[in-house]
């Protein structure tokens, strides 16, 4: 079999010409791009022009750099690592726009030096999900992980470099990843930048005459005191954290106050101290852990954060005060306190008049990272939201966000699956919760008056379901003679074999261990019929879930462009039905379009957080993805199905109930050949949703 021949300088012209029509006027000619291309075999012609296809439908401009660019890459660097570099790129045209990109897709040789050492090198995003949950195991507030040409931490955010591959091999990189980060954790729980004043690494070394300096001494005394701390706490990490320290002279000052440092009371006011103390002394070589101080990113993660856990903690106290309302107050009121605990230096119990508390799980998550911050709890931290409560200034809510300039404060980030490139786009997403502000009409009572003979019916089918025996065979003790079990073993003991003793049935209670996600559609095409139909299915499934006692939510979904996903709460796991979720369900109107990928991932996000042996995620929909950013057609399929697949491997099965006609062309696809049910007259979805969910769950 033969190759192709390599299309010429003219036909990569013209088809550069008429993939590029929407670039910007300055690109004056083609023409040297499609002279370099022709240049290439035809299988690298092929590559090129592949992702030139891709990137325009992105960015027309960005395609028109990368064609310049392409051939020069391919002769430096093997496909795969090529095809890196693209991807690399267009992640950084997603999260800081084109001239960023262009950068990357302009400086190949720094990308093939490091692609050289491929073999050797780790990659963050290959091993950043190990290190979050490693992060996460060590305890302290949790910490986000992102790429940083510096390692540093701002106390909200942990920086490392994309790739490292100053080691001899990949498992010594992937360790200096590793302690790298615990190292940077170690700053946040340590105490490097405690206390009231977030400005304080920033003032005092601009007291110096040389501040840079200042800071890099600081720096260096305060390594010397974590690496102390991680000795106590840690030391099977400081085991592999002292193979890699750096040697180097130091006087005998520096090695006497080294020494104070390095004591169990050390605190960072004494690195201060020392500070000013060995002001001009040479500062030693850095250890290649070591990252960086940004004490400026510091005070602002400080300052946002300190507002908002102030008042959050106080909100939340109110919220425990509620649990209270039956003992009458003390004279002067109610009483928050803090009491040292018996488990460790770091614990807390909260008194409520001198009596301990017992916390939500995240009430003491809140009240660790504020004493992160300050070493403690202030007492005016300490005080039940009213009155008196501090007040931040400003008091957002979920749908305000969206005014004004699009930012990402307060909103879930979401990958979404670009199966042109067979990449994520990072953190593509932004996703917000919002309530469906209940409306108080006759809706649900006039719902099961005109359902009111299927409600009986529901009721006493789901009655049956809840009161269902499991029947467990080849029992050695039962209720029942097992008759295939005893015409087996007649015929074992003809053939010679030993009598089985197992001959019985045993009738057991199943026990139901479900939770079920109902994600409906809310897009603007579900208006009328559609919409009246889902919100009367909601309300029979709600009474007949009642009766069974399964554990079910039921979120809606829509939004608009990538940076406008929402999800609407009708009702949570741990939320009662009762009347304000009928009037939830009651209130669900269309909005706008059908953006599917990043709701199940939402949704499968939520669901994970549950136990449960059986997680289902049903989703009533009228139709196939879509949005007004290009969210549709192939793209908008494949991202559904690949957030489906992710769903799968966590354990969630998904079913989809569409009154959508061209179903049969797309779910197959998506939910798979028996995942999905296709009803086609809107008025029937009441009268099967609750028949497919007992199927479901039986």
């Amino acid at each position: 079999m033969t190759s192709l021949a390599p299309l010429t300088a003219a036909e990569l012209e013209e088809w550069l010409d008429k993939e590029l029509d929407a670039a910007p006027s300055s690109h004056r000619t083609t023409r040297a791009p499609a002279l370099a291309l022709a240049s290439l075999t035809r299988a690298k012609q092929d590559f090129a022009r592949h992702w030139i296809e891709v990137i325009a439908k992105t960015n027309p401009e960005l395609a028109f750099h990368f064609a310049s660019h392409v051939t020069n890459a391919l002769q430096q660097m093997p496909t795969e690592d090529t095809k890196t570099w693209i991807i690399q790129a267009m992640d950084v045209y997603d999260k800081m726009g084109l001239y960023p990109a262009v950068a990357i897709l302009t400086d190949i040789a720094t990308f093939a030096k490091g692609s050289e050492n491929k073999s050797r090198s780790a990659a963050l995003k290959e091993i950043g999900p190990v290190l979050e949950l490693f992060l996460q195991a060590l305890s302290g507030r949790k910490l986000k992980l992102e790429p940083n040409e510096r390692a540093y931490t701002d106390t909200t955010t942990v920086y490392l470099p994309a790739t490292l591959g100053s080691l001899p091999s990949r498992v010594d990189n992937i360790r200096l990843y590793k302690i790298m980060a615990a190292h940077l954790w170690a700053q946040t729980w340590f105490g490097t930048f405690q206390g009231t004043d977030p400005q304080r690494l920033v003032r005092h070394c601009q007291k110096f005459p040389d501040p840079e300096y200042a800071r890099g001494l600081f720096y260096a005394l305060e390594t010397i005191r974590l690496d102390a701390c991680l000795a106590r706490e840690l030391p099977g990490l400081y085991r592999e954290l002292r193979a890699l320290q750096t040697a180097s002279q130091k006087s005998s000052r520096w090695a006497l106050y080294a020494a104070r440092l390095e004591t169990r009371d050390a605190t960072v006011d004494d690195t201060y101290e020392t500070l000013d103390a060995l002001y001009g002394e040479p500062l030693p070589k850095p250890h290649i852990y070591q990252g960086a101080l940004n004490g400026e990113a510091v005070a602002v993660a400080i300052s946002e954060r300190l507002d908002q856990e102030r008042a959050a903690l106080q909100a939340a106290l109110k919220h425990l005060l509620t649990d209270k309302e039956s003992k009458a107050p003390p004279e002067g009121g109610h009483r928050f306190s803090l009491q040292a605990g018996q488990e460790s230096e770091r614990a807390m119990v909260l008194m409520l008049d001198g009596h301990p508390l017992v916390p939500p799980p995240d009430v003491r998550t809140l009240m660790h990272s504020i004493a992160q911050d300050f070493g403690g709890i202030p007492d005016e931290y300490l005080v039940a939201a009213g009155d008196e409560a501090y007040v931040p200034e400003v008091d957002k809510k979920p749908e305000d966000a969206w005014k004004g300039a699009y930012h990402e404060d307060g909103a879930y980030l979401y990958n979404e699956w670009d199966h042109r490139r067979q990449h994520y786009r990072k953190e593509w997403c932004v996703l917000r919760e919002l309530d469906v502000h209940p409306v108080h009409e006759p809706f649900v009572a006039d719902t099961l008056r005109k359902y009111k003979g299927l409600a009986a019916r529901l009721r006493k089918t789901f009655e049956a379901l809840r009161g269902e025996n499991a029947v467990q065979r080849r029992q050695k003790h039962g209720d029942e003679i097992d008759f295939d079990a005893l015409i087996d073993a007649f015929a074992d003991l003809h053939c010679g074999h030993e009598l089985s003793d197992r001959l019985f049935t045993r009738n057991r209670r199943f026990a139901r261990n479900i939770a079920v996600m109902f994600m409906v559609d809310m897009s603007g095409s579900t208006k009328g019929w559609i919409n009246d139909a889902e919100r009367e299915s909601l309300v029979l499934l709600c009474e007949a879930l009642e009766i069974l006692g399964d554990r079910y939510a039921i979120y809606g979904f829509s939004g608009i462009t990538r940076q406008r996903c929402e999800m609407y709460r009708v009702k949570q796991f741990d939320e009662p039905y009762n009347e304000t979720v009928r009037g939830r369900i009651t209130g669900i109107k269309p909005q706008d379009y059908t953006r599917m990928g990043v709701a199940i991932r939402h949704l499968c996000r939520l669901l994970n957080d549950v136990e449960a042996r059986t997680k289902l995620l049903i989703t009533l929909s009228d139709g196939k993805p879509d949005d007004y950013d290009g969210y549709r057609g192939e793209y908008g399929i494949e991202d559904t199905r690949q957030a489906l697949l992710e769903a799968k491997r966590d354990g969630i099965h998904a079913f989809c109930i569409t009154i959508d006609t061209d179903a049969r062309d797309y779910l197959p696809h998506m939910y798979g050949a028996a995942n999905y049910a296709l009803i086609d007259d809107v008025r029937k979805l009441p009268l099967k949703i609750s028949d497919i969910y007992r199927h479901l769950t039986s």
